[in-house]
C-alpha cells in the first residue's frame, strides 16, 4: 500500500512538473509593451564610385548596446557599429564591391542572402575572413528589385554570430520598381524592420534560451525591431511600406496588425509580386522577407504584432517550437496630418515565368533530424552538380515531425506545389527561402544563373540556424555543359578563390559581366 502511495505521489508530481513546463513554454507580450523608444532605422551605407563600381565598406566589430534591459549595456557585435549593420542599396546592372574588414576576435564570413552571384563572392563557409583580415567581393547586380540581406555564414557558428547582432539589409532597385507608385523614401515611408528574438540575463547580457524540448533551438522572450525593444515609429504619410526581415535563428512569425486590418503584401524574398495580395497576416520563417504596405488614418496608433503561426505540427512540438507565442513588436504612430500617398498599383511586376516542362532534371531532398538525404555537411564534398542557366524541379520533403525550411544560395525559385496544392498568392513571386511543415512535400522550380565554377560550391540548407550549424546543409556546384565537377577545399580556404594583398585583403575576381534575362 505504501509503495502504491509513493507511485501515486511521484506520478502526481511528474504531471504537475509537466503541466508547469507546458505553461511556461509560451510567451505573450500583447498589450504589455510600453512602446517608449523611437524605432532605430539603420542608416543607408555610404558608398563611392571607383571606375564605374559602387564601393561599400563594412567592418565587423564588437561593442555594447543599451537595450534598456538589465543592469549593464549588452555586449554585442555588428557591422559599422555595435549592433546590426547599415542598409546597402544598389541598382540592377550596377557593379558593386564591398570592402569587408573583420575586427572581431574570431573568423567570420559575410553571405549575401538572396543574391545571384559567383560562388567565390557568395560569402559561404568557404570564404572565411580571419581576425584582422579583409575580403573584397565584387559582382554585377543582375536580378529584379528585392529586399535581400547579409549575415555571417561560418560553418558551425552561424547562429552564434547572427544572434549577437550581425545582420543588415541590402535593397536592390530596378527600373520597374522605380516607376511604380509605391512608398520609396527610405526612413520616411519605406522602413526596414529587422526582427530578432533575444533573451537576457539579470546583467543585461544575451543568454541562450533553448528549452530541452525545443525542436528548433533558441527562442527568446524579447523581440527587437532594428535592435529596439518596445519601439515606435512616427508616421507622416498615409501609407507606409515595411520591409520585414525575419533575422531570428529559429522563430517563425505570423506578422499582422493589432486590429486585424488588411494590408497589401507587395513583395517577398526575390522581389515584387505580380500583383498585390490583400491579407491580414504573413508568415515568415527564418531568413524570409516580406514587403507590406499599411494604410493609416491621421492620429491613430497601430501595433505590428506576431500571432501564433501555423507550423503544421502536433500541439506538443508546436508549443516548444514557439507556435503558441504572441508578441507586440512595433507601434506605428500616425501624425495628425498625413502626406497623401497613391493607392498601391493593381499590377507590380512580371510573373517569374518558370515552366515545369522546361525542367532538365528532378531532384529530391528529404529533411530529417539534422541531415538532408541522410547526409550532413562536409566541406570538401560536392553533393550535387547542376548546369548553368537551366531550371530544375526539386521536391523538398520532411519526415521527422520538426519544422524546417529551405534556403538555396546563388539561385532563385518559384513554389509549384505545397503537399499537392497550388500555393497561395503570397508564394507567387521569386523566392530563395520557404517554410517546410512537418510531413509535407514542397515542389519548387529552381533556376540557376550563369555563374559556373566547378570547384567552389553554393549551399542548400535549413535556415533554422541550429539545424544548419549541426550539419543540415549540402553543397552544389554550377557547371557549364559537359564540365566535370571539382573538389572544394576542406577548410575555410579563401586563398583558393583569390590572393592576399599586402593590406590583408583577399582580392577576388572583378565584377561579372551583366547577363541578359
Amino acid at each position: 500500500m505504501r509503495g502504491l502511495l509513493t507511485l501515486l505521489v511521484l506520478a502526481f508530481a511528474g504531471l504537475a512538473a509537466l503541466a508547469l513546463t507546458w505553461a511556461r513554454a509560451s510567451t505573450d507580450t500583447t498589450g504589455r509593451v510600453a512602446f517608449d523608444r523611437p524605432l532605430n532605422v539603420p542608416p543607408l551605407a555610404p558608398s563611392r564610385v571607383e571606375d564605374g563600381t559602387r564601393v561599400f565598406e563594412l567592418r565587423a566589430t564588437a561593442g555594447t548596446t543599451d537595450f534598456g534591459v538589465g543592469d549593464s549595456a549588452t555586449r554585442t557585435w555588428g557591422f559599422n557599429g555595435a549592433y546590426l549593420g547599415p542598409t546597402l542599396r544598389a541598382e540592377r546592372g550596377e557593379p558593386v564591391r564591398i570592402d569587408v574588414t573583420n575586427a572581431l576576435p574570431e573568423a567570420t564570413t559575410v553571405h549575401w542572402h538572396g543574391h545571384e552571384l559567383p560562388a567565390a563572392m557568395d560569402g559561404g563557409p568557404h570564404q572565411a575572413i580571419a581576425p584582422g583580415a579583409g575580403w573584397q567581393p565584387s559582382w554585377t547586380v543582375d536580378q529584379p528589385a528585392a529586399t535581400t540581406w547579409y549575415h555571417p555564414h561560418p560553418h558551425g557558428a552561424t547562429a552564434h554570430q547572427v544572434s549577437r547582432g550581425m545582420a543588415g539589409m541590402f535593397i536592390l532597385d530596378d527600373t520597374t520598381s522605380r516607376a511604380l507608385e509605391l512608398p520609396d523614401e527610405y526612413g520616411v515611408d519605406d522602413i526596414p524592420v529587422i526582427v530578432q528574438d533575444q533573451a537576457f540575463d539579470d546583467d543585461g547580457q544575451f543568454r541562450r534560451a533553448e528549452h530541452p524540448f525545443s525542436p528548433v533551438g533558441h527562442l527568446g522572450d524579447q523581440i527587437l525591431a532594428n535592435g529596439t525593444i518596445g519601439g515606435y515609429h512616427e508616421v507622416t504619410t498615409e501609407r507606409l511600406r515595411l520591409r520585414l526581415l525575419n533575422a531570428s535563428p529559429a522563430r517563425v512569425y505570423d506578422f499582422g496588425l493589432g486590429d486585424d486590418r488588411e494590408f497589401a503584401l507587395v513583395g517577398t524574398d526575390g522581389g515584387l509580386l505580380p500583383a498585390p495580395h490583400r491579407t491580414d497576416a504573413v508568415r515568415l520563417s527564418p531568413g524570409e522577407r516580406a514587403e507590406i504596405v499599411v494604410s493609416l488614418d491621421p492620429g491613430e496608433r497601430v501595433v505590428l504584432r506576431s500571432t501564433p503561426p501555423d507550423l503544421g505540427t502536433d500541439p506538443w512540438t508546436g508549443r516548444f517550437a514557439g507556435g503558441d507565442d504572441r508578441f507586440d513588436i512595433l507601434q506605428l504612430r500616425a501624425a495628425e496630418h498625413l502626406v497623401p500617398v497613391p493607392e498601391v498599383p493593381d499590377r507590380l511586376a512580371g510573373t517569374p515565368g518558370l515552366d515545369p516542362a522546361d525542367a532538365v532534371a528532378t531532384r529530391r531532398f528529404r529533411f530529417s533530424g539534422i541531415s538532408i538525404n541522410d547526409r550532413r555537411m562536409v566541406m570538401d564534398r560536392v553533393d550535387e552538380a547542376v548546369v548553368a542557366d537551366t531550371t530544375e524541379l526539386w521536391e523538398l520533403s520532411t519526415s521527422d515531425g520538426s519544422p524546417h525550411n529551405f534556403h538555396v544560395h546563388g539561385a532563385r525559385f518559384t513554389v509549384l506545389e505545397v503537399d499537392g496544392e497550388r500555393p497561395g498568392p503570397e508564394l507567387t513571386g521569386w523566392k530563395d527561402t520557404v517554410y517546410l511543415a512537418p510531413s509535407t512535400t514542397t515542389r519548387v522550380l529552381v533556376h540557376f544563373a550563369d555563374h559556373a565554377d566547378p570547384n567552389l560550391p553554393f549551399m542548400i540548407h535549413c535556415h533554422f540556424l541550429r539545424h544548419e550549424d549541426q550539419g543540415m546543409m549540402l553543397q552544389f556546384v554550377i557547371l557549364e555543359p559537359g564540365q566535370e565537377r571539382g573538389r572544394p577545399p576542406a577548410t575555410h580556404a579563401t586563398e583558393h578563390a583569390g590572393h592576399v594583398t599586402p593590406g590583408g585583403w583577399i582580392s577576388l575576381a572583378g565584377p561579372s559581366p551583366a547577363r541578359r534575362t
